[in-house]
């Protein structure tokens, strides 16, 4: 009523809504409860976090931020206010890609690392995933391969697709450059865009022609490359 106080007679609207005007006025010179001038107070601190991170925070992060600083509050609270004064974080989830999907019916492949990520010497353990990059032009896929012993980036790829070539592409740069023997090659299980690799333990055709697998000791041979077969990614 006393936003359209200016269009409409408080005595009009009082009849339409069904409510008292002298009840209308006494609540207007009602003061300002304590519980409305505290969540004003927060909202004000919730408007400068929320400015300072360029409008990236949601109510989880802004709560954080406030109880670093020593301030306690729910953060229903926070949400509630947030909500009300229009103000919403940056959401990275909506709209994510799937860069990988396990395959249900495959068989699990054996975990030869046994969830333990140490190694002893170069190119004893290698590990590889797919993540993709977001640009002005769309998505980018970016494969790479790391050598766990120095947690150093030895093959990588980008496209702007996701098919078989794009894995394929980063573990043979890795293969070229090390060259190795009775490596490892761990990834996650899952499959996606045709490709179907075990997650630790490959059986494939080597970029020769022959066919080696991972993991095995095939001296002075490269143990990886193409094809697909049974089990997981």
């Amino acid at each position: 009523m006393s936003a359209h106080q200016a269009v409409f007679p408080v005595a009009v609207m009082a009849r339409v809504l069904g409510v008292s005007e002298a009840g209308f006025h006494a609540w207007r010179r009602r003061p300002v409860s304590a519980h409305a001038v505290a969540d004003a107070a927060l909202l004000k601190r919730i408007r400068t976090i929320h400015a300072g991170s360029r409008e990236t925070y949601g109510a989880p992060r802004v709560h954080a931020e406030l109880r670093a600083g020593g301030e306690k509050h729910g953060r229903k609270r926070i949400a509630r206010l947030m909500r009300a004064a229009g103000l919403i974080g940056a959401s990275r989830r909506r709209g994510t890609i799937v860069t990988t999907r396990r395959d249900k019916e495959a068989r699990p492949a054996p975990d030869l690392v046994d969830r333990d990520f140490t190694a002893l010497r170069p190119n004893q353990l290698w590990v590889a995933d797919i993540t993709f990059v977001p640009t002005a032009s769309g998505f980018l896929y970016l494969a790479v391969v790391l050598d766990a012993w120095s947690r150093k980036i030895i093959g990588w790829s980008m496209a702007n697709y996701l098919r078989t070539e794009l894995v394929l592409d980063a573990l043979e740069m890795a293969i070229g450059q090390r060259r190795p023997d009775g490596v490892i090659h761990h990834s996650d299980q899952g499959s996606h865009g045709g490709i179907n690799w075990s997650s630790q333990h490959n059986r494939e055709e080597c970029c020769d022609g022959r066919e080696t697998a991972v993991g095995s000791s095939v001296t002075g041979q490269v143990e990886v490359a193409r094809a697909a077969g049974d089990g997981a990614t």
